[in-house]
């Protein structure tokens, strides 16, 4: 991608045009729900980093809540994710003709985007968002003093390729949130002490087509390692939601020590 990266403005105006995945208050609309309601532990979420001053690349924008509680923290953010003219990166079960779950899939992209926009206007955002592949992350975005992946590396097919296509452009920290599967903490057959992924798509019931991996901690780190973020802690918190519950997650926080930032 070269030149201006940004996705011009949107007008939207129409709740019923978005989808949001996480819950939020809009004003003027009042309280959306969504699948996930991080407001009560936005800031363990986020790893607790200090973005008071900071440019932020924040990959997997969906519909903006962590992109507009980093900007309310004080940082300029590039919110990025996919649009409707991007493929979701499901998994290929043979003999399964996914055209019908594409579709449906590239509509609620497009509602989700509505979203970012209905509510980037509502809340007089300065925010600017990128669309595109996790895979090609445009170098046109610049440098950033932090990038975050929030729930994103267990729904793509190369966690580490994406993983590098942002940090390449971070100049000081990248955060890594994930679910947690498993005893994290365990040290028996690579599942928690020592770095480990899971495959999680099962052929036998064809599900999940979304979902690729779960990660331990430790392999996020790792991964942050080999790109350079050496200085790395881990922190464990609770997420929930109306319709996803109660679920435990850690975020790993990688602090650069080697190399530098693309375009630095």
């Amino acid at each position: 991608m070269a030149g201006d990266p940004y996705a011009p403005p949107r007008v939207v105006s129409d709740l019923e045009d978005c989808a949001f995945y996480h819950t939020m208050e809009i004003p003027g609309y009042g309280l959306v729900e969504g699948q996930w309601d991080l407001r009560p532990t936005v800031r363990e979420y986020c790893g607790r980093v200090d973005f008071k001053g900071k440019r932020v690349l924040e990959v997997g924008t969906a519909s903006g809540f962590v992109c507009f509680h980093l900007e309310r923290e004080g940082s300029e953010v590039v919110a990025f994710d996919l649009s409707d003219r991007e493929a979701w990166d499901l998994v290929p079960y043979a003999g399964v003709d996914f055209e019908d779950v594409l579709a449906h899939r590239r509509e609620h992209l497009r509602k989700l985007n509505n979203g970012w926009w209905l509510t980037h206007r509502a809340l007089g955002s300065q925010a600017k968002v990128v669309y595109g592949s996790v895979y090609g992350v445009p170098a046109e975005i610049g440098p950033v003093d932090v990038a975050t992946f929030c729930a994103v590396l267990l729904h793509v097919r190369d966690p580490f390729q994406a993983l590098f296509n942002g940090c390449r452009l971070a100049r000081e920290t990248v955060v890594v949130t994930e679910i947690v599967v498993g005893d994290p903490h365990a040290d028996a057959n690579g599942v928690g002490g020592r770095p480990a992924m899971r495959f999680v798509p099962d052929h036998r019931v064809g599900n999940p087509n979304d979902t690729w991996w779960f990660l331990n901690p430790r392999i996020v780190q790792a991964w942050l390692g080999v790109l350079g973020f050496e200085d790395s802690t881990v922190t464990f918190h609770t997420q929930g939601g109306p319709i996803a519950g109660q679920q435990p997650f850690f975020t790993v926080v990688g602090r650069r020590t080697k190399g530098r930032a693309l375009g630095d």
